[in-house]
């Protein structure tokens, strides 16, 4: 069980083809057309949009630790609320390249914003996981 992302880093240790980790960072947003009640839940925290705002692919080694990670983000100016991650398997004992990642990425951005996260594993700003149910 995985629940915080030092979780996720050991588990592609243990697979036995090199991994590729997807991430996909989002902020939470309120539609336009926003009930009071929704206003007033996503005030509270609650429901609101995930708007996809950064994507980046990353091999394991190169952000071991969630702080890196978090860090490069800020980089980007991009303010984020959630990150989903997901892992690419390489085939042969080689690392899945960047550009191999293109096509995965663009799909798991627009499951996101059709609202269908249960495949990936979101994290909070703290490396936590966060359960949607």
């Amino acid at each position: 069980m995985i629940s915080r992302y030092s979780d996720l880093i050991e588990a592609t240790h243990s697979e036995p083809e090199p991994q590729r980790l997807l991430f996909v960072f989002c902020r939470a947003e309120l539609p336009d057309d926003a009930s009071a009640n929704e206003k007033a839940a996503f005030e509270q925290g609650e429901g609101g949009a995930l708007t996809p705002v950064i994507c980046v692919d990353k091999a394991p080694a190169e952000v071991l630790e969630f702080s890196s990670l978090v860090e490069q983000s800020r980089s980007t100016g991009e303010p984020w609320d959630v990150v989903f991650v997901a892992a690419m398997s390489g085939r042969g004992g080689t690392l899945p390249s960047s550009d191999e990642a293109q096509q995965p990425m663009t799909m798991m951005v627009e499951s996101i914003r059709l609202g269908q996260v249960g495949n990936y594993l979101p994290l909070d700003k703290h490396g936590d996981a966060i359960n949607f149910g």
